[in-house]
Protein backbone atom coordinates (compact mmCIF):
# COMPACT_ATOMS: atom_id res chain seq x y z
CA UNK A 1 0.00 0.00 0.00
CA UNK A 2 1.48 3.20 -1.11
CA UNK A 3 2.04 5.92 1.70
CA UNK A 4 1.89 3.31 4.25
CA UNK A 5 3.82 0.37 3.95
CA UNK A 6 6.68 2.72 3.02
CA UNK A 7 6.49 4.19 5.96
CA UNK A 8 7.06 1.30 8.58
CA UNK A 9 9.74 -0.27 6.53
CA UNK A 10 11.94 -2.21 9.73
CA UNK A 11 15.28 -1.55 7.82
CA UNK A 12 14.60 1.89 7.01
CA UNK A 13 13.16 3.15 10.69
CA UNK A 14 16.27 0.98 12.52
CA UNK A 15 17.92 2.91 9.72
CA UNK A 16 16.75 6.23 10.91
CA UNK A 17 16.41 5.31 14.71
CA UNK A 18 20.57 4.34 14.02
CA UNK A 19 21.24 8.05 12.76
CA UNK A 20 19.16 9.55 16.22
CA UNK A 21 21.83 7.57 18.05
CA UNK A 22 24.84 8.93 16.46
CA UNK A 23 23.57 12.79 15.99
CA UNK A 24 22.55 12.82 19.92
CA UNK A 25 25.07 14.26 21.65
CA UNK A 26 26.10 12.47 24.60
CA UNK A 27 26.93 15.97 26.63
CA UNK A 28 23.55 17.22 25.48
CA UNK A 29 19.66 16.20 26.84
CA UNK A 30 17.04 17.09 24.30
CA UNK A 31 14.01 17.67 25.31
CA UNK A 32 11.76 17.85 22.11
CA UNK A 33 7.86 18.58 22.17
CA UNK A 34 5.61 16.86 19.85
CA UNK A 35 2.65 19.31 19.42
CA UNK A 36 0.23 17.23 17.97
CA UNK A 37 -1.92 14.49 20.05
CA UNK A 38 -2.10 12.54 16.95
CA UNK A 39 2.10 12.04 17.45
CA UNK A 40 1.52 11.23 20.97
CA UNK A 41 -0.75 8.39 19.85
CA UNK A 42 1.97 7.04 17.18
CA UNK A 43 4.65 7.17 18.83
CA UNK A 44 3.67 4.91 21.70
CA UNK A 45 1.18 2.99 19.25
CA UNK A 46 5.09 1.84 18.02
CA UNK A 47 7.14 2.05 20.67
CA UNK A 48 9.10 4.92 18.97
CA UNK A 49 10.14 5.93 22.57
CA UNK A 50 12.30 2.60 23.12
CA UNK A 51 14.41 3.59 19.93
CA UNK A 52 15.58 6.89 20.91
CA UNK A 53 18.63 7.21 23.11
CA UNK A 54 18.12 8.28 26.72
CA UNK A 55 19.37 11.54 26.46
CA UNK A 56 16.60 12.48 24.12
CA UNK A 57 13.58 13.13 25.62
CA UNK A 58 9.59 13.63 23.98
CA UNK A 59 7.18 15.93 25.60
CA UNK A 60 3.81 15.89 24.91
CA UNK A 61 2.23 18.94 23.64
CA UNK A 62 -1.50 20.27 24.45
CA UNK A 63 -2.44 19.21 20.61
CA UNK A 64 -5.05 16.80 21.15
CA UNK A 65 -8.32 19.10 21.30
CA UNK A 66 -10.79 17.16 23.58
CA UNK A 67 -8.12 17.35 26.03
CA UNK A 68 -7.92 21.22 26.63
CA UNK A 69 -11.45 21.90 26.45
CA UNK A 70 -12.36 23.00 29.85
CA UNK A 71 -15.13 21.02 31.99
CA UNK A 72 -17.21 24.51 32.22
CA UNK A 73 -17.90 24.02 28.00
CA UNK A 74 -18.67 20.49 28.65
CA UNK A 75 -21.15 21.67 31.16
CA UNK A 76 -21.80 24.34 29.25
CA UNK A 77 -23.49 22.17 26.37
CA UNK A 78 -24.92 19.41 28.20
CA UNK A 79 -26.98 22.58 30.04
CA UNK A 80 -28.26 23.30 26.57
CA UNK A 81 -29.29 19.71 25.35
CA UNK A 82 -31.29 19.60 28.53
CA UNK A 83 -33.81 21.92 26.80
CA UNK A 84 -36.27 19.50 25.50
CA UNK A 85 -36.27 21.67 21.87
CA UNK A 86 -32.99 20.91 21.58
CA UNK A 87 -31.13 17.55 20.06
CA UNK A 88 -27.28 17.85 20.64
CA UNK A 89 -24.89 16.39 18.48
CA UNK A 90 -21.32 15.90 19.40
CA UNK A 91 -18.55 13.85 17.57
CA UNK A 92 -17.70 10.77 19.15
CA UNK A 93 -14.40 12.15 20.53
CA UNK A 94 -16.86 14.00 23.05
CA UNK A 95 -19.33 11.44 24.19
CA UNK A 96 -17.26 10.62 26.87
CA UNK A 97 -15.52 13.69 28.66
CA UNK A 98 -16.61 14.18 31.74
CA UNK A 99 -17.75 17.80 33.01
CA UNK A 100 -19.16 18.34 36.29
CA UNK A 101 -22.84 17.48 35.65
CA UNK A 102 -21.47 14.20 34.02
CA UNK A 103 -20.70 13.39 30.25
CA UNK A 104 -22.82 13.72 27.13
CA UNK A 105 -22.58 10.12 27.37
CA UNK A 106 -24.25 9.61 30.56
CA UNK A 107 -26.96 12.61 30.14
CA UNK A 108 -27.92 10.59 26.92
CA UNK A 109 -28.21 7.35 29.34
CA UNK A 110 -30.84 9.58 31.65
CA UNK A 111 -32.93 10.23 28.42
CA UNK A 112 -31.39 13.40 27.61
CA UNK A 113 -31.48 13.40 23.31
CA UNK A 114 -27.94 13.78 22.68
CA UNK A 115 -26.42 12.35 19.50
CA UNK A 116 -22.97 11.24 17.88
CA UNK A 117 -21.96 12.48 14.27
CA UNK A 118 -19.73 11.89 12.52
CA UNK A 119 -19.60 15.40 10.73
CA UNK A 120 -21.33 18.84 11.30
CA UNK A 121 -22.88 18.07 7.53
CA UNK A 122 -24.87 15.03 9.73
CA UNK A 123 -26.09 17.60 12.33
CA UNK A 124 -27.37 19.77 9.47
CA UNK A 125 -29.34 17.04 7.83
CA UNK A 126 -30.67 15.93 11.18
CA UNK A 127 -32.21 20.03 11.67
CA UNK A 128 -33.58 19.20 7.71
CA UNK A 129 -35.49 15.86 9.02
CA UNK A 130 -36.62 17.29 12.05
CA UNK A 131 -37.81 20.89 11.48
CA UNK A 132 -39.55 21.15 14.68
CA UNK A 133 -36.51 20.86 16.94
CA UNK A 134 -33.62 22.83 17.63
CA UNK A 135 -30.14 20.92 16.35
CA UNK A 136 -27.29 21.97 17.85
CA UNK A 137 -23.64 20.83 16.57
CA UNK A 138 -21.10 20.87 19.81
CA UNK A 139 -18.04 21.84 17.03
CA UNK A 140 -14.93 20.89 18.73
CA UNK A 141 -11.17 20.53 17.44
CA UNK A 142 -7.72 22.59 16.03
CA UNK A 143 -7.99 24.44 12.74
CA UNK A 144 -8.29 20.37 11.20
CA UNK A 145 -11.96 20.35 11.76
CA UNK A 146 -12.79 23.95 12.04
CA UNK A 147 -12.74 24.28 8.34
CA UNK A 148 -15.77 21.45 7.57
CA UNK A 149 -17.98 23.40 10.61
CA UNK A 150 -17.12 26.58 8.59
CA UNK A 151 -18.80 24.69 5.33
CA UNK A 152 -21.27 23.45 6.99
CA UNK A 153 -22.06 27.15 8.35
CA UNK A 154 -22.18 28.17 4.68
CA UNK A 155 -24.45 25.38 3.75
CA UNK A 156 -27.11 26.05 6.22
CA UNK A 157 -27.20 30.03 5.51
CA UNK A 158 -27.12 29.42 1.81
CA UNK A 159 -30.03 26.88 2.47
CA UNK A 160 -31.76 29.15 5.29
CA UNK A 161 -32.24 26.32 7.72
CA UNK A 162 -33.06 28.07 10.98
CA UNK A 163 -33.06 25.28 13.52
CA UNK A 164 -29.30 24.18 13.06
CA UNK A 165 -26.66 25.77 15.29
CA UNK A 166 -23.20 25.88 16.44
CA UNK A 167 -21.92 26.00 19.81
CA UNK A 168 -18.23 26.50 18.90
CA UNK A 169 -15.66 25.57 20.98
CA UNK A 170 -12.95 25.51 17.97
CA UNK A 171 -9.50 26.64 18.79
CA UNK A 172 -6.49 27.64 17.30
CA UNK A 173 -2.52 26.21 17.88
CA UNK A 174 -0.36 28.94 17.83
CA UNK A 175 -1.76 31.20 21.08
CA UNK A 176 -0.91 27.61 22.89
CA UNK A 177 2.65 27.23 21.50
CA UNK A 178 3.27 30.84 21.90
CA UNK A 179 1.71 30.36 25.58
CA UNK A 180 4.32 27.69 26.36
CA UNK A 181 7.10 29.14 24.83
CA UNK A 182 6.39 32.28 27.04
CA UNK A 183 5.77 30.05 30.12
CA UNK A 184 8.39 30.05 33.28
CA UNK A 185 9.04 26.44 33.00
CA UNK A 186 9.80 26.52 29.55
CA UNK A 187 12.45 23.89 29.29
CA UNK A 188 11.92 22.90 24.95
CA UNK A 189 14.49 23.03 22.34
CA UNK A 190 12.44 22.23 19.81
CA UNK A 191 9.37 21.44 18.23
CA UNK A 192 7.52 18.38 16.16
CA UNK A 193 5.34 20.62 14.39
CA UNK A 194 1.42 19.26 14.23
CA UNK A 195 0.76 17.33 10.87
CA UNK A 196 -3.04 17.78 10.50
CA UNK A 197 -2.95 21.41 11.67
CA UNK A 198 -0.90 22.67 9.27
CA UNK A 199 -2.47 20.37 6.37
CA UNK A 200 -5.16 23.45 6.90
CA UNK A 201 -2.82 26.33 7.93
CA UNK A 202 0.78 25.60 6.25
CA UNK A 203 4.20 25.54 7.62
CA UNK A 204 4.67 29.45 7.89
CA UNK A 205 2.78 30.46 10.83
CA UNK A 206 5.53 28.58 12.62
CA UNK A 207 8.19 31.33 11.78
CA UNK A 208 8.07 33.16 14.64
CA UNK A 209 9.09 30.28 16.93
CA UNK A 210 12.32 30.27 14.91
CA UNK A 211 12.49 33.72 14.79
CA UNK A 212 11.53 35.17 17.94
CA UNK A 213 12.31 32.14 20.22
CA UNK A 214 15.72 30.44 18.56
CA UNK A 215 13.40 27.00 18.72
CA UNK A 216 13.36 24.98 15.79
CA UNK A 217 10.42 23.35 14.13
CA UNK A 218 9.90 20.32 12.09
CA UNK A 219 6.19 19.50 10.02
CA UNK A 220 5.45 15.81 10.95
CA UNK A 221 3.96 13.47 9.16
CA UNK A 222 2.37 10.36 11.46
CA UNK A 223 3.78 7.02 10.20
CA UNK A 224 7.07 5.91 11.95
CA UNK A 225 9.42 6.80 9.45
CA UNK A 226 7.96 10.18 9.19
CA UNK A 227 9.00 10.96 13.50
CA UNK A 228 12.18 9.76 13.30
CA UNK A 229 12.85 11.71 10.03
CA UNK A 230 11.79 14.81 11.79
CA UNK A 231 13.78 13.86 14.92
CA UNK A 232 17.20 13.67 12.90
CA UNK A 233 15.92 16.67 10.89
CA UNK A 234 15.77 18.77 14.74
CA UNK A 235 18.71 17.19 15.60
CA UNK A 236 21.02 18.49 12.98
CA UNK A 237 19.47 21.68 13.30
CA UNK A 238 19.98 21.69 17.06
CA UNK A 239 23.65 20.70 16.73
CA UNK A 240 24.32 22.97 14.11
CA UNK A 241 22.62 25.61 16.10
CA UNK A 242 20.40 26.56 13.25
CA UNK A 243 16.56 27.07 14.13
CA UNK A 244 14.28 26.86 11.13
CA UNK A 245 10.89 26.05 10.69
CA UNK A 246 11.36 22.86 8.06
CA UNK A 247 8.61 20.59 6.40
CA UNK A 248 9.33 16.65 6.45
CA UNK A 249 5.18 16.06 5.92
CA UNK A 250 5.56 18.35 2.16
CA UNK A 251 3.71 14.80 0.70
CA UNK A 252 0.14 16.48 2.52
CA UNK A 253 1.46 19.66 3.85
CA UNK A 254 1.74 23.08 1.36
CA UNK A 255 4.21 25.52 2.93
CA UNK A 256 1.14 28.02 2.70
CA UNK A 257 -1.76 25.96 3.51
CA UNK A 258 -5.14 25.39 1.95
CA UNK A 259 -6.23 28.21 1.14
CA UNK A 260 -10.02 27.24 0.17
CA UNK A 261 -10.32 26.10 3.64
CA UNK A 262 -8.67 29.06 5.32
CA UNK A 263 -10.95 31.16 3.54
CA UNK A 264 -14.64 29.46 4.53
CA UNK A 265 -13.23 30.00 8.20
CA UNK A 266 -12.44 33.38 8.04
CA UNK A 267 -15.79 34.06 6.25
CA UNK A 268 -17.55 32.24 9.16
CA UNK A 269 -15.44 32.69 12.47
CA UNK A 270 -13.27 35.90 14.15
CA UNK A 271 -11.29 35.14 17.38
CA UNK A 272 -12.87 35.63 20.87
CA UNK A 273 -10.66 38.20 22.71
CA UNK A 274 -10.37 35.04 25.60
CA UNK A 275 -10.86 32.03 25.91
CA UNK A 276 -10.25 29.18 28.75
CA UNK A 277 -7.46 26.15 27.85
CA UNK A 278 -7.31 23.05 30.28
CA UNK A 279 -3.97 23.45 31.71
CA UNK A 280 -3.02 26.65 29.97
CA UNK A 281 -5.61 28.77 31.77
CA UNK A 282 -7.00 32.05 29.82
CA UNK A 283 -4.88 32.73 26.13
CA UNK A 284 -5.77 35.51 23.80
CA UNK A 285 -7.17 35.54 20.60
CA UNK A 286 -6.77 31.48 21.10
CA UNK A 287 -10.21 30.42 19.72
CA UNK A 288 -12.73 30.99 17.34
CA UNK A 289 -16.56 32.26 17.51
CA UNK A 290 -19.13 32.67 14.81
CA UNK A 291 -19.24 36.76 12.71
CA UNK A 292 -22.13 38.35 13.81
CA UNK A 293 -23.54 38.01 10.02
CA UNK A 294 -24.05 34.08 11.18
CA UNK A 295 -25.40 35.24 14.84
CA UNK A 296 -28.69 33.17 13.99
CA UNK A 297 -26.85 29.74 13.66
CA UNK A 298 -24.87 30.84 16.59
CA UNK A 299 -25.77 28.49 19.79
CA UNK A 300 -24.40 31.20 21.97
CA UNK A 301 -26.66 34.16 20.38
CA UNK A 302 -30.02 31.59 20.28
CA UNK A 303 -29.49 30.21 24.15
CA UNK A 304 -28.96 31.28 26.90
CA UNK A 305 -25.41 30.04 27.82
CA UNK A 306 -24.04 30.04 31.65
CA UNK A 307 -20.65 29.79 30.89
CA UNK A 308 -19.35 29.21 34.19
CA UNK A 309 -16.01 27.90 35.23
CA UNK A 310 -15.60 24.72 36.81
CA UNK A 311 -12.21 23.58 38.31
CA UNK A 312 -10.57 20.69 37.59
CA UNK A 313 -10.52 18.00 39.85
CA UNK A 314 -7.46 19.18 42.56
CA UNK A 315 -5.63 15.21 41.97
CA UNK A 316 -5.66 15.67 38.42
CA UNK A 317 -2.47 16.91 36.72
CA UNK A 318 -3.43 17.16 33.27
CA UNK A 319 -2.00 20.57 33.19
CA UNK A 320 1.15 20.11 34.57
CA UNK A 321 1.11 17.30 31.61
CA UNK A 322 -0.27 19.56 29.01
CA UNK A 323 2.60 22.10 29.66
CA UNK A 324 5.38 18.67 29.80
CA UNK A 325 6.31 19.58 32.93
CA UNK A 326 5.10 16.02 34.25
CA UNK A 327 4.93 12.35 32.73
CA UNK A 328 1.75 10.68 32.52
CA UNK A 329 2.49 8.45 34.85
CA UNK A 330 3.59 10.82 37.52
CA UNK A 331 0.11 12.05 38.10
CA UNK A 332 -1.08 10.99 41.65
CA UNK A 333 -4.24 9.51 39.42
CA UNK A 334 -2.85 7.52 36.81
CA UNK A 335 -3.83 3.75 36.33
CA UNK A 336 -5.64 4.51 40.03
CA UNK A 337 -8.39 6.37 40.28
CA UNK A 338 -7.74 7.55 36.61
CA UNK A 339 -8.04 4.94 33.74
CA UNK A 340 -9.20 4.75 30.14
CA UNK A 341 -12.36 2.67 31.12
CA UNK A 342 -13.24 5.76 33.62
CA UNK A 343 -11.39 8.64 33.37
CA UNK A 344 -11.15 11.37 35.37
CA UNK A 345 -8.72 13.63 33.70
CA UNK A 346 -9.22 15.05 30.26
CA UNK A 347 -5.88 13.69 29.05
CA UNK A 348 -7.33 9.91 29.65
CA UNK A 349 -10.82 10.35 27.56
CA UNK A 350 -9.10 11.11 24.20
CA UNK A 351 -7.05 8.39 22.39
CA UNK A 352 -4.76 10.90 21.36
CA UNK A 353 -4.30 12.05 25.15
CA UNK A 354 -1.31 11.42 26.38
CA UNK A 355 -2.58 9.68 29.29
CA UNK A 356 -4.35 7.15 27.69
CA UNK A 357 -2.17 6.41 24.92
CA UNK A 358 1.01 6.06 27.63
CA UNK A 359 -1.71 3.75 29.53
CA UNK A 360 -2.86 1.63 26.46
CA UNK A 361 0.49 0.83 24.56
CA UNK A 362 2.82 1.48 27.88
CA UNK A 363 1.16 0.57 31.05
CA UNK A 364 -0.89 -2.03 30.21
CA UNK A 365 2.34 -3.82 28.79
CA UNK A 366 3.77 -3.67 32.25
CA UNK A 367 1.30 -5.03 33.70
CA UNK A 368 0.93 -7.99 31.74
CA UNK A 369 5.19 -8.84 32.11
CA UNK A 370 4.68 -7.69 35.56
CA UNK A 371 7.47 -5.27 35.35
Amino acid sequence: MKYVDEFRDPKLIEKAAEEIRRLADPKRHYRIMEVCGGHTHSIYRFGLQDLLPENLELVHGPGCPVCVLPMGRVDDGLRLAQNPQVILTAFGDMMRVPGQMGTPLEMKARGVDIRMVYSPLDALKLAEKNPAREVVFFAIGFETTAPSTALTLLRAKKMGIPNFTVFSNHVNIIPAMRAILDSPDMRLDGFVGPGHVSTVIGCRPYEFVAREYSRPVVVSGFEPLDLLQSLVMLLRQLNEGRAEVENQYERVVPWDGNQAALAAMAEVFELRPFFEWRGLGFISQSALKLRPEYAPWDAEARFEVAGVRVTDPKAAQCGEVLKGVLKPPQCKLFGKECTPEKPVGALMVSSEGACAAYYNYVHRAELVSGD
